[in-house]
């Protein structure tokens, strides 16, 4: 879950459809940007920001993400 997004929203007392419609995508995209279960497009996530004030590249940060480990190929 991206608990930075949920809080920039509860900040501004939008609701998910709220924030959904003032950017013109559908409630269920921005739930799952929300969930972390989708990652925003270049333009979701320029419109999410704007609509909610900050900078777009919280979004493509490293921060709090998690990578599996590479596999070694084997010669």
């Amino acid at each position: 879950m991206r608990h930075w997004l949920l809080q920039f929203r509860k900040t501004k007392n939008y609701t998910q459809q709220e924030v959904a419609d003032l950017c013109g995508i559908s409630r269920s995209y921005y739930a799952d940007i929300e969930l972390g279960t989708a990652n925003a497009s270049g333009r979701a996530a320029k419109l999410i920001a704007n609509v909610l004030g900050f900078d777009m590249n919280l979004f493509f940060a490293e921060v709090g993400r998690v990578s599996r480990p590479r596999k070694k190929k084997s010669a």
